[in-house]
């Protein structure tokens, strides 16, 4: 896995110049947004490997808007699929920061994200709605609040026979990536949340709660 991540790590570093080389050369303002994509998922990338390089993968956290984390993360699946995708927003705005890891975080959601475009096969509707909980048990912890973010999408659905499976490690169903939901339970489990889902056809919902401190 060293290994890995240092042939991944090296090529960062020309991805973002030829990035940023490329956004000097744009004529139209609103083309930047796509080198912007770039450049942030080669810096990210970057970060991420250099956690895999340390001994020990410990969360870095710190005080974040899950709003940014969630504009973020749209941003980079509307640029992979250009038409045919649409992604929706029904933020509650007046959320307070939380304590997280903010590239743990993108990784979960975009995990997310990426998996229901990939279902629908980059054709349909995508919901990211925020909202406040409250008086929410976590890790077997009482929270008098909590933040919940959903991930809805009006694909097919999950099959009742996968339900069960999919968060277990090197399943790997259809078009469900199991890889990715095994890595974003883990990542919100280091935050001391919890993510679960219902899917029928045509609805599939998955939410994850963090807890405010």
């Amino acid at each position: 896995m060293r290994n890995l991540a240092h042939e991944i790590k090296n090529p960062l570093g020309g991805i973002r110049g030829a990035a940023q080389l490329l956004e000097h050369e744009l004529e139209k303002p609103g083309l930047r947004e796509y080198t912007q994509v770039i450049i942030q998922e080669a810096d990210r990338l970057r970060m991420l490997m250099e956690k895999l390089l340390t001994p020990q993968h410990v969360p870095h956290f710190s005080a974040l808007n899950i709003h940014e984390v969630l504009e973020r993360v749209r941003s980079v699946v509307l640029a992979e699929i250009s038409s045919g995708l649409r992604i929706q927003r029904d933020y509650d705005l007046s959320l307070p920061e939380l304590i997280g890891d903010k590239e743990q975080l993108i990784q979960v959601f975009l995990n997310l994200v990426r998996n229901a475009a990939q279902a629908m096969h980059g054709q349909g509707n995508i919901v990211l709605r925020t909202r406040i909980a409250r008086q929410v048990t976590l890790m077997k912890k009482r929270h008098p609040l909590a933040v919940m973010i959903q991930v809805i999408d009006n694909g097919p659905g999950i099959p009742s026979h996968l339900r069960d499976k999919i968060f277990i490690r090197w399943f790997r169903p259809c078009r469900w990536t199991c890889l990715g939901l095994t890595l974003a339970q883990d990542f919100i489990s280091q935050h001391q949340g919890s993510i679960e889902f219902d899917s029928e056809p045509g609805r599939t919902c998955f939410t994850v709660m963090l807890p405010l401190t």
